[in-house]
C-alpha cells in the first residue's frame, strides 16, 4: 500500500510540473506585458534620450576643441609672450573639467528627476557636504594641492627632479596627478597631495648649474700632489665638464621679463636663469683631501656641470679615466687592509722580550762590579 502512495504522489508532482497551455499563455502574456512596459518607457523618454545623448556628444566635442584651440594659441603665442608652461597646463585642465562639468548640469537640470534630487541635496546642503567631502576627500585634496603647484609653482613642466629616492623630469601637471619622466624611461605618477608634502630637490628651478662631486682613494705610499694633478687633468678633458666663467646678468626669472628684453637676440629665455652671487664663479676644477681611512687616503674632486642630467655620465667616465691614469702613473688605489694580532702572540712576544736567568745573572754580577 505504501509503494502505491508513492507512486501516487510522484505522479501527481510530475503533472504538476508539465505546463498547460493556460500557463504557457501566462507567462507568454507577462513577457509582452514587460516588453509593452520597455517600450512605452523608451517612446516617452525618447526626447530626454536623444536629448543626453547630444549634450554628451556636444560637451566631448566642445571640450576637445577648446583645449586644441588653447594648444595650438599656446605654441602660437609662447615665443612672443613667453606663458609659463606649467601655468597654462594647468588652465587647460581646468577650462576643459568646467565645459564637462558645464555639461553634467545642464543634462541633471533638464531631467525632472534629477533636478529635484539635486534640488533635495541642495536644500540639505549641510548633510550632503558632509558625506560627499569624505567620499571625495582624496581627489578633492588632489585637485587642491594641484592647484597650490601650480600657483607656487615649485617645480615646473620640464624641471628635473628627485623625489621620492627617482630623478626624473616633469612631463605634465593636471588636476589629479602629476608625471615624471625617470633617467630609465618609466612614467612616475604621483597623486598631487603625496607630492606637495614631499621633499623635493629640484635640480633646474633657477640655476641648472650643479657641482658634482667624485671620491676616489690613494694609498699612504702614493704622491698626494701628482694624484690631484691627474684628478684635475682628467676632469678638464671631458667636454661636458664647465670651463672657468663668471656669470654676470641679474637675478631674474623668465617669467617675469618684458618682450622688449629679448630684442635682438640678447637673452636667450631658455637658458636664462636666477644665480646666486655665492655661485657667480663656476668652472673651477678643485681637489680637496676629505679623511684619512682606514687603508686610504680619499680625495674628492669637485667639477661643475650645465645640468644635472650631464652630470651622472660624465662622472662615471671621469672616474674611469683617472683609474687608468693611476695605472700609468703609479698611484696605488688600495684595497681594504686589515691587521690581525691575536692574544696570544702578544703573550709569547712578552716571553720571548724577558731575559733568562743566565742574563739576568749576568747584568746583576756587571751591576755589582760597578
Amino acid at each position: 500500500m505504501e509503494t502505491l502512495e508513492t507512486l501516487d504522489t510522484l505522479n501527481n508532482s510530475t503533472l504538476d510540473a508539465i505546463e498547460t497551455p493556460d500557463s504557457i499563455a501566462e507567462n507568454i502574456s507577462y513577457l509582452d506585458r514587460i516588453l509593452q512596459n520597455i517600450f512605452t518607457w523608451f517612446s516617452e523618454n525618447l526626447d530626454t534620450m536623444l536629448f543626453v545623448i547630444f549634450i554628451g556628444m556636444a560637451t566631448i566635442l566642445a571640450a576637445r576643441t577648446i583645449n586644441n584651440f588653447l594648444t595650438r594659441y599656446y605654441e602660437r603665442a609662447s615665443s612672443r609672450l613667453h606663458i609659463d608652461i606649467t601655468t597654462f597646463r594647468m588652465f587647460r585642465h581646468i577650462v576643459v573639467a568646467a565645459v564637462y562639468f558645464i555639461g553634467l548640469v545642464v543634462v541633471i537640470f533638464h531631467i525632472p528627476s534629477l533636478r529635484s534630487l539635486s534640488i533635495a541635496m541642495l536644500s540639505g546642503a549641510g548633510l550632503a557636504g558632509i558625506v560627499i567631502g569624505f567620499a571625495a576627500q582624496n581627489t578633492l585634496s588632489n585637485i587642491i594641492a594641484g592647484i597650490a603647484l601650480a600657483l607656487f609653482q615649485p617645480f615646473r613642466v620640464g624641471d628635473r627632479l628627485t623625489i621620492m629616492n627617482e630623478f626624473g623630469k616633469v612631463t605634465d601637471i593636471n588636476l589629479r596627478h602629476t608625471v615624471i619622466l625617470t633617467w630609465d624611461n618609466r612614467r612616475l605618477i604621483i597623486p598631487n597631495s603625496v607630492i606637495s608634502s614631499e621633499a623635493i630637490v629640484n635640480w633646474t628651478i633657477e640655476d641648472p648649474a650643479v657641482i658634482w662631486p667624485l671620491d676616489v682613494g690613494i694609498s699612504y705610499d702614493s704622491d698626494i700632489s701628482l694624484a690631484k694633478k691627474i684628478m684635475v687633468e682628467e676632469a678638464r678633458k671631458h667636454p661636458k665638464v664647465m670651463t672657468p666663467q663668471i656669470l654676470e646678468y641679474s637675478v631674474v626669472k623668465p617669467g617675469l621679463l618684458k618682450s622688449e628684453t629679448f630684442a635682438n637676440g640678447l637673452m636667450n629665455p631658455s637658458v636664462l636663469h636666477a644665480v646666486d652671487p655665492d655661485f657667480r664663479e663656476r668652472g673651477q676644477v678643485k681637489v680637496y683631501v676629505t679623511e684619512f681611512g682606514d687603508s686610504a687616503i680619499n680625495l674628492r674632486v669637485n667639477m661643475w656641470f650645465k645640468d644635472r642630467s650631464d652630470a651622472y655620465g660624465a662622472g662615471c667616465e671621469i672616474r674611469e679615466a683617472i683609474k687608468k691614469r693611476f695605472d700609468d702613473e703609479g698611484i696605488e688605489i688600495p684595497y681594504p687592509y686589515r691587521t690581525i694580532v691575536y692574544k696570544t702572540d702578544i703573550e709569547n712576544e712578552k716571553i720571548s722580550k724577558k731575559p733568562s736567568p743566565a742574563e739576568e745573572a749576568k747584568k746583576a754580577s756587571g751591576e755589582q762590579a760597578n
